[in-house]
């Protein structure tokens, strides 16, 4: 249960806002990692439409794998959900080949408890689900040193596909940012320490509403729908 606030900011200004974090926070201990997700949807991309309509609840389903994943290597089943602006996360780890026959198969899942009962609902609920899109980044995460909630995150080389759908896959696709900015994500289930308000401030860098699977399909999936539509005379 925590807020998550975005920012598109330049390189230059991402700099900025490292060097005011420098004493507050650190790298953790992952370093820069590439992250894969493949998204799911129903066929007429129920899930994300909804989520563009900015309601007052959304909610969303992805595999993630933190390196390329093998048939038995660890994936998480996350189960994302936003109400009034707060998020909370559900994620069950699960090796690969299990986590796919789950999601896309309707196979039980092992771990039982009370997370995989709500992805079971999610799934029951919408029926139907398929993989929509392998969406890749890559990320640097930092923590406060004091040991609060507070986390930040940089993403760059934010790519999606719609093709070959495996997080056993290398990573390729179209990105969905111009070319030189980052997505800063602030992390937090409180109020935003003071050192970080006064440089966002500073450098003019404000909160906006940003979805890295919100923008693929404005940019990638819905042009290419549209397309595909038969022209009646």
């Amino acid at each position: 249960k925590r807020y998550e606030l975005k920012y598109i900011l330049t390189e230059e200004q991402k700099e900025k806002v490292l060097r005011a974090m420098e004493p507050h926070m650190e790298l953790d201990r992952f370093g820069r990692t590439v992250i894969r997700n493949i998204y799911f949807d129903t066929n007429d991309y129920r899930l994300i439409r909804r989520s563009i309509e900015k309601p007052a609840y959304k909610e969303k389903l992805r595999i993630r794998s933190y390196r390329r994943a093998e048939p038995d290597s660890t994936v998480f089943v996350e189960l994302k959900k936003k109400y009034k602006k707060v998020v909370y996360k559900r994620r069950i780890p699960l090796p690969e080949k299990e986590a796919m026959s789950w999601v896309t198969e309707g196979r039980h899942c092992q771990n039982g408890g009370q997370i995989s009962g709500e992805v079971d609902y999610f799934l029951n609920y919408y029926r139907h689900l398929h993989p929509a899109g392998f969406l890749s980044y890559e990320r640097e995460a930092y923590y406060d040193r004091n040991q609060t909630d507070f986390r930040v995150t940089f993403d760059d080389t934010i790519l999606f596909r719609q093709e070959d759908l495996s997080l056993e896959s290398e990573v390729y696709g179209t990105p969905i940012l111009p070319e030189g900015y980052v997505l800063m994500e602030i992390k937090c289930s409180g109020a935003i320490p003071l050192w970080m308000v006064r440089v966002l401030s500073k450098e003019h860098i404000y909160k906006t509403s940003f979805s890295k699977y919100g923008t693929a399909y404005r940019t990638i999936i819905y042009p290419n729908l549209t397309k595909e539509e038969p022209i009646h005379a």
